[in-house]
């Protein structure tokens, strides 16, 4: 999902372009200076160990909480779908959603991060720039196992509770979980393809930093920006799919609330890029043909980032999240989530 630094003008790990000025503001590089070795996949991974672990530790919280919610008739999930009231029975799916939940607040952390480096970089701030960095590409690199893992236990409990034969117990889990279009049941016809894309999408974009030596900075800026579109779609999943948030209410308001400090960064780092050629001139000083229409879009940008924080905060304040209504108790069975 992705997982995750968001759109950057200069990068975790990228030298700055010819005719940049270094984001600290000191004297540019010389051909005397050591530069530190460069990060690779093996070296990240070992890093990622201990912020791993704190996501396991995380995910059996949310998994405690859920079932204990289940037991208790809490869960808006009983409301969806009565028979899961049987906690021990749909363990599986269970644990499935606490993966996705903090493979969800994973993501978020690491959008953060990668805004904080792309963009003006607060004063005060207590982590120096190079463990930011490190920090930056762990929390992507266990956001995008998060994901994995929260859809292959969603694969496991549909071979599990399936009666046909293993072979085609393993063929129809594979379809409906990993193959789009393949689930063709209630909610799930468009929430199961939009987790899907944000998982397929959270894969290379998340792992190109490794090889964008052999790709070119140039072409991988380009692409990580991007991974934005796998936040997205990992927010626009679980706002369709999470039973925990079907209904309105603080929960599913609090998803949406969450969404304003990414959306807040995302226009500071627009409007004041670490990279001089990404940032807003006036139009007159634009150059003609090109130069205009990649002025337009820039400045359509920062126009659309500003419309989004603003329908954010109109559905924080309003309480209007797109939730279902609470049904009464005694039709909580009309409703089906397959």
């Amino acid at each position: 999902m992705n997982p995750p630094p968001a759109p950057t003008g200069s990068e975790p790990g990228d030298a700055p372009a010819p005719g940049d000025a270094p984001a600290s503001g000191g004297p540019p590089a010389t051909g005397t200076d050591r530069r530190p070795a460069r990060p690779t996949l093996g070296s990240d991974l070992k890093a990622s160990l201990p912020d791993g672990l704190v996501a396991l530790a995380v995910t059996a919280a949310v998994f405690a909480l859920l079932l204990a919610r289940i037991r208790s008739r809490e869960s808006s999930t009983v409301s969806v779908m009565p028979f899961m009231a049987d906690a021990e029975g749909f363990w599986m799916y269970f644990l499935s959603q606490a993966f996705g939940w903090a493979a969800l607040l994973w993501a978020w952390l690491t959008v953060l991060l990668g805004l904080l480096l792309s963009g003006p970089r607060p004063r005060g701030l207590p982590v120096s720039g190079p463990r930011l960095e490190r920090l930056h590409r762990t929390t992507s690199l266990n956001t995008i196992a998060l994901i994995a893992a929260h859809a292959l236990l969603f694969a496991a409990e549909l071979v599990r509770h399936d009666t046909a034969r293993w072979h085609s117990r393993l063929y129809t889990a594979f379809v409906e979980a990993f193959v789009p279009g393949g689930y063709d049941s209630g909610t799930g016809q468009i929430a199961i393809p939009v987790g899907q894309a944000a998982l397929y999408l959270a894969l290379p974009l998340g792992l190109l930093f490794y090889v964008r030596h052999r790709i070119g900075p140039r072409t991988w800026r380009v692409l990580h920006r991007f991974v934005i579109v796998v936040y997205v779609l990992s927010v626009w999943h679980t706002l369709l799919y999470g039973t925990n948030v079907w209904y309105d209410g603080w929960f599913r308001t609090t998803v949406w609330l969450l969404q304003l400090p990414v959306a807040a960064l995302l226009l500071v780092r627009l409007l004041r890029p670490a990279r001089r050629s990404e940032r807003l001139s006036r139009p007159g000083l634009a150059a003609p043909g090109r130069g205009r229409a990649a002025w337009g879009l820039r400045f359509g940008g920062r126009l659309a980032v500003v419309a989004v924080a603003l329908a954010i905060l109109a559905v924080v304040v309003s309480g209007r999240d797109g939730g279902r209504t609470l049904p009464p108790a005694d039709t909580s069975s009309t409703h089906q989530h397959d």
